[in-house]
């Protein structure tokens, strides 16, 4: 992701980071924490700590809630602008495993 904005109060821990990939853990402690406004700068995959809600954010005013189930992936490809939010009454984390370079076929 790229960097969280400063009304972000989720918590990331970055596990990898190097030239192919960055793999982070948000974790959000209470409703309501967010990641900030931030736009996804590449293609990102993120895998659920949780079975939960998150309300996200998006640009036009619209908040939508997006149902999670632990181990579930999703994949959202580049420029997704948004705000992510814990929406329950419980701790939760994922996993962000963003593809920063592209490996060519073969290598």
């Amino acid at each position: 992701m790229c960097s969280s904005a400063p009304d972000g109060t989720a918590i990331p821990s970055v596990f990898i980071d190097n030239s192919r990939t960055r793999v982070t853990e948000w974790r959000f402690k209470n409703r309501g924490d967010a990641t900030g406004w931030h736009t996804h700068e590449y293609d990102y995959v993120v895998v659920p700590l949780f079975d939960g809600f998150l309300d996200i954010d998006l640009p036009n005013g619209e908040t939508t809630r997006a149902e999670l189930k632990t181990g579930v992936p999703y994949f959202r490809e580049v420029g997704v602008e948004h705000n992510v939010k814990n929406g329950n009454d419980f701790e939760c984390a994922f996993i962000e495993v963003e593809f920063l370079k592209v490996q060519p076929k073969g290598f």
